[in-house]
C-alpha cells in the first residue's frame, strides 16, 4: 500500500518549507498569502494550505504574541524570513495540537538556520519557547518523549 505523502514527519517539514516560502513571498509582494496559495499551478497539499490559511486568518493574534514575547522587538522589525517562520510556528503551537511542541520548535529552528542566520536561530528558538510555554503549558512540564 502506498504511503500518503501528506502523512509523516518528512512531509510536514516540506509543507512548512513551502508555507514559509509562500508567506515570505506574500509579504514581499504585499499580497494575501491565501491568494498566492490559490494561484499555485499544482495544489501544494493540505498541510501547506492549513498553515498558510491559518497564519493569514490569525495574523493579528499571532503578531500580538510575537510582539509580547520578542523582548524589545516588534514583529514588523524582524527580518522577513524570521517573521514568517515565527508566524508559522506560533500558528502551529496555537492551532495544531496534534503536532508535538518539540517538533514545532525544532523544525522552526532548523528552518531559520537554513534560511537566516545563526543569530536568528537563537532568537527564534527563545521567542518560540516562551510562546510555547503560554500556548502549551502542559508541554513544558511533560515534554514529548518521541521528540
Amino acid at each position: 500500500m502506498a504511503r500518503n505523502p501528506a502523512d509523516g514527519i518528512g512531509s510536514r517539514r516540506e509543507a512548512r518549507e513551502m508555507a514559509l516560502g509562500l508567506l515570505y513571498s506574500a509579504e514581499a509582494h504585499n499580497a494575501d498569502p491565501r491568494e498566492l496559495l490559490a494561484a499555485q499551478p499544482v495544489p501544494p497539499g493540505d498541510y501547506v494550505g492549513l498553515l498558510v490559511t491559518g497564519v493569514a486568518e490569525h495574523l493579528e493574534q499571532i503578531d500580538a504574541l510575537i510582539d509580547r514575547y520578542a523582548e524589545g522587538w516588534k514583529a514588523d522589525r524582524m527580518p522577513a524570513v524570521d517573521r514568517a517562520l515565527a508566524r508559522l510556528a506560533v500558528f502551529e503551537l496555537g492551532h495544531v495540537p496534534s503536532v508535538p511542541t518539540a517538533a514545532v520548535l525544532s523544525e522552526a529552528v532548523e528552518l531559520v538556520g537554513d534560511y537566516s542566520t545563526d543569530r536568528s536561530s537563537r532568537f527564534v528558538n527563545g521567542l518560540l519557547s516562551r510562546i510555547a510555554e503560554e500556548l502549551r503549558p502542559d508541554a513544558a512540564s511533560h515534554p514529548d518523549p518521541g521528540a
